[in-house]
């Protein structure tokens, strides 16, 4: 479904998706990914807008080019619904309230995070430093990692929600039918939104043309995201006649098809993960290091190595509960094939 232009990783045209249903890209500055794609509902009055992007005067200024393309302003916004809370997805939500007087939707689970990651941040940044070091992560790696994440707080707005969406609830978005579905694991409270009328399902980050999704165990995720994630990913068979409206790369139709890749990928991954603890590594930072990702361990730096760390513990925790690996308590904790450890 996507065009050449969007598959070569150029920005998208803002198109009209289905009658009144508006795809909006917007740039993410200072990040490898090149855009998120917010969508616009036309409602009487004015527009309802999911995953505004984030706060960044680059993606403001898309925004409102987009907006002008429907004939609508930034001052028009009825509402913000929101299917995460990364900066990308969320960061611009606050200041769309503040020039419209839009209510915000998040599910409780991310909204509950709020406080802790955007706002008062000391109780986070050690909580963080003790998973590290439980990790294995020696510490220098410590050190770096420890407020990696911090640096994103200034693409954000930080924006309490004005309405809370369980899984099943319908929010406010007048002459749409839409109901929000609760999707875990790439965040907490991940909302995918479906639009019962046109058929078409708003997947967020949860299912992506290309991309697997970061799926990681740290101190604001569940306690299982990856297992919570693969529930996630059944339960959207559910909807697999469902047009894929996603929150980054392209449209695309085969839901179930992309579904059960994403599926197999972390089946394949699970038994990659497998293999190097039977092989005597025995600290999530042994198995991530040994683990093959999109780029050599060593070429991770940043973000990008706590999100692969935290990754490799999302699949041994999931292993753990299969009971394929057992680990043993203590600071770094261990792992080992079979059973639980004594």
């Amino acid at each position: 479904m996507g065009t050449t232009e969007q598959r070569a990783g150029g920005l998208p045209p803002v198109e009209e998706v289905r009658p009144g249903l508006w795809s909006l890209p917007v740039p993410i500055p200072s990040s490898p990914l090149p855009h998120v794609l917010c969508y616009a509902f036309e409602v009487p009055g004015g527009v309802v807008l999911v995953d505004p992007g984030w706060f960044a005067p680059e993606s403001l200024l898309a925004l409102e080019a987009g907006l002008d393309r429907l004939g609508a302003r930034l001052a028009e916004v009825r509402g913000v619904l929101v299917t995460h809370i990364h900066p990308d997805h969320y960061g611009l939500a606050g200041q769309v309230r503040e020039a419209s007087g839009a209510w915000i939707g998040l599910h409780p689970a991310d909204a509950a995070l709020i406080p802790d990651r955007y706002e008062d941040v000391d109780e986070l940044l050690e909580r963080t430093g003790a998973w590290l070091r439980a990790a294995g992560a020696p510490e220098a790696a410590v050190e770096e990692l420890q407020g990696v994440s911090m640096l994103m707080r200034r693409f954000v707005v930080a924006a309490r929600p004005d309405v809370l969406l369980e899984h099943g609830d319908r929010p406010e978005v007048p002459g749409w039918e839409l109901v929000a579905v609760h999707t875990p694991g790439h965040t907490p409270g991940h909302l995918c939104f479906h639009e019962e009328r046109t058929r078409v399902l708003l997947t967020g980050d949860h299912v992506l043309p290309r991309i697997s999704p970061n799926v990681s165990f740290h101190p604001q995720s569940t306690e299982d995201p990856l297992g919570d994630y693969l529930a996630s990913l059944k339960q959207l068979q559910a909807y697999a006649g469902a047009a894929a409206l996603p929150g980054h790369e392209w449209r695309f139709d085969d839901l179930a098809g992309r579904v059960d890749e994403l599926a197999a990928h972390h089946e394949e991954r699970l038994a990659e993960t497998f293999e190097v603890v039977a092989a005597g590594a025995d600290t999530v930072w042994a198995v991530a290091e040994r683990l093959h990702w999109s780029r050599p361990w060593e070429e991770l730096a940043g973000w990008l190595r706590r999100a692969a760390l935290g990754e490799a513990q999302a699949h041994l925790i999931v292993l753990e509960r299969r009971g394929s690996v057992s680990r043993s308590g203590g600071v770094p904790e261990r792992w080992r094939a079979g059973g639980r450890a004594g």
